[in-house]
């Protein structure tokens, strides 16, 4: 087996100096971003502090721990007074970090008061400490979240307000379909930005709950200390008391193999990923050589390619469709673990850790991007309009079809504009141009009221009317009234 010394050694001899934390070198999207931080094992150890000193608090205010114990815990509490790497040495040996980290801590605060170390994880076990840290952290996240989704759904109002009416061609399965306007694509980014708030609000809403249920969820381990008291009033009463001192709720029976708190913050990330996803791949479509309608905010040395000189490649956009891209599969597993089986799972418990960290980062990653994306994207309204034309006509053809069915039918009218599309894609000729040289279709076209049939102005249907609707939509208060 492997000692720390020769793993070091081995990681010497392969060239890998032995880092203790992940900056992210892989993972584009959310490294040197403020979830890096948030959810690094430092904020989770600290999580789990607060967790222990929180409920030595709550057992103090119903007697079971004398205060000066509780305030003693509380002060040493801070996670840069332990060692992490060694913590996570530990790990392998009870497949859980609170064992480890409550034989530390109780030594921390023996060293300051001996009688006050007796009461440190009194009656607890590792899952109440480690799933109420884990919804902390979750919490936590989601408020720095929840702060740039309101940048962005900000900034997607200006766009929508700016280009209502602005020409683009709406695309369906990759061609050119009929026109719309870019004001309506950024109301419907917004739509789904503020879809994402909803589900955010919704997890802090319905209140994310501590986790307190002693070894196998019957609280029997806190009650033994409690010999006087009536169970099912202390157990109403610690719990409550343990969700005040950390601003959490308190959960009507013990979840720990009951994972609805976990997965709804999985899949509100997930999802999240997914909402700024569809902007990413729109911009990533648009973006291109030949399309020109749309630029990545480009500061000197961004996106530069390694051989290319003349590249800058839009970076943001590709590192938040990078996010989503991961985030079904990584939901996934996090929704497979509800088959937590007995009163604790071995594995299922043990499989969420990492894959809803990496939700979290994920999402708090591409919410950061995707600010700078929003607030400086560079849109071409000329190259927009220019594009609507390059079909020479054919992107109104649901419209000319429309006006030639009542004079000659509408399947012949289809028929009519199928050959005459295709004879104009071939030789370049504008549809109008090869329509006109059509007896009974040339007669319609001739009418004066119809000058505009060719216009993809002309065209846009209610995209106006829909982009005002879409910004009817306010991005409701955090709690506590307050937005960014």
């Amino acid at each position: 087996m492997l000692t720390d010394t020769s793993l070091t050694a081995e990681a010497g001899k392969a060239g890998l100096a032995p880092v203790p934390a992940d900056p992210g070198l892989l993972s584009p999207v959310w490294a040197a971003t403020p979830v890096t931080a948030a959810v690094s094992d430092g904020a989770w150890l600290q999580a789990m502090l607060d967790a222990e000193a929180a409920l030595s608090r709550a057992q103090a205010r119903l007697g079971t721990v004398p205060a000066t114990a509780a305030q003693v815990i509380t002060e040493a509490a801070r996670a840069d007074r332990l060692d992490l790497v060694a913590l996570a040495r530990q790990v392998r040996e009870s497949a859980n970090p609170v064992v480890a980290l409550v034989r530390e801590f109780t030594a921390l605060v023996a060293d300051r008061d001996p009688d006050a170390a007796r009461y440190v994880h009194r009656g607890s076990t590792s899952q109440d400490i480690l799933d109420t840290a884990t919804v902390l952290v979750v919490d936590r996240v989601l408020r720095l979240i929840r702060a740039g989704l309101e940048r962005v759904e900000e900034e997607l109002a200006v766009l929508a307000r700016e280009h209502r009416d602005t020409l683009i061609a709406g695309r369906t399965l990759a061609l050119h379909a009929v026109p719309t306007t870019f004001g309506l694509k950024a109301a419907g980014w917004r739509h789904l930005v503020l879809d994402a708030v909803h589900k955010l609000d919704a997890l802090s809403a319905e209140g994310l709950p501590v986790q307190l249920g002693g070894a196998a969820g019957t609280l029997a381990g806190y009650l033994a200390h409690a010999p006087e008291a009536e169970p099912a009033v202390y157990v109403r009463e610690l719990t409550d008391a343990f969700a005040a001192e950390l601003g959490l709720s308190a959960a009507l029976v013990p979840w720990h193999v009951l994972r609805t708190p976990v997965v709804d913050a999985a899949t509100a990330a997930a999802f999240l990923c997914g909402a700024l996803g569809k902007i990413a791949v729109d911009v990533l479509s648009l973006t291109r050589t030949e399309v020109g309608e749309l630029h990545e905010p480009a500061p000197s040395g961004r996106g530069a390619s390694s051989a290319m000189p003349h590249k800058r490649n839009p970076v943001l956009a590709t590192a938040i469709r990078s996010a989503a891209l991961q985030a079904p599969q990584l939901a996934a597993t996090v929704l497979g673990c509800l088959l937590s089986e007995d009163e604790r799972s071995p594995g299922a418990w043990h499989a969420e850790w990492e894959p809803l960290r990496a939700l979290l980062r994920l999402a708090g990653g591409a919410a950061h991007q995707a600010v700078e994306l929003v607030s400086q994207l560079s849109v071409d309204p000329w190259r927009m309009r220019a594009n609507t034309r390059i079909t020479g006509g054919q992107i109104v053809s649901e419209r000319i079809a429309v006006v030639l069915a009542p004079l000659l039918g509408k399947a012949q009218a289809r028929d009519l504009l199928n050959e005459a599309s295709a004879r104009s894609a071939r030789t370049g000729e504008p549809l109008a141009d090869v329509l006109r040289q059509d007896s009974p279709a040339s007669a319609v076209l001739a009418d004066a009221r119809l000058t505009d049939l060719f216009e993809p102005e002309a065209y846009t249907g209610a995209a106006g009317p829909l982009t005002d609707r879409a910004l009817s939509r306010s991005c409701p208060p955090r709690a506590g009234g307050k937005r960014s």
